[in-house]
């Protein structure tokens, strides 16, 4: 008899960490100005990959060794903006004044489908802003 999902030994994990998530960019120094200047984040690393006509960024809150990151991927033939797909849902970022941000980012042109606000069913206070390839950042109003 074979042992269950649960009574099987899980692998080691105690020093697996999340590394990045990649999204694709149209634009990369659009994207780079749009998570650096509005979110505040770092621009980490950059690197041309000239084979392969890409171009790798890596933007941030702290260094890659100590902190989850966001990798930008601009191919550079890539002439119509991505398509987002269903599968993907949002990035998300805490922030201290959240109807503050919104209102900068707002005057600055940055598209806000959900203003600042109390979730519906209670909770915490949240907004969506999207990046200038339209993916979906939710900010989470963290005092």
């Amino acid at each position: 008899m074979s042992a269950t999902l649960a009574e099987r030994p899980a692998a080691d994990t105690g020093n697996f960490r999340m590394l990045h998530t990649m999204i694709r960019v149209l634009d990369l120094d659009k994207s780079i100005d749009f998570y650096t200047r509005h979110l505040g984040m770092n621009l980490l690393r950059r690197t041309d990959y000239e084979g392969g006509r890409f171009t790798l960024a890596f933007v941030g809150y702290g260094e890659e060794k100590d902190n989850t990151v966001i990798e930008l991927t601009h191919n550079w033939d890539q002439k119509e903006p991505y398509s987002i797909g269903s599968g993907f849902g949002h990035l998300a970022i805490g922030v201290p004044d959240i109807y503050g941000a919104c209102a900068k980012m707002e005057a600055e042109g940055v598209k806000i489908p959900r203003p600042p606000g109390p979730m519906k069913h209670g909770g915490s206070v949240i907004a969506f802003i999207e990046d200038p390839d339209g993916y979906k950042v939710e900010l989470i109003e963290k005092k």
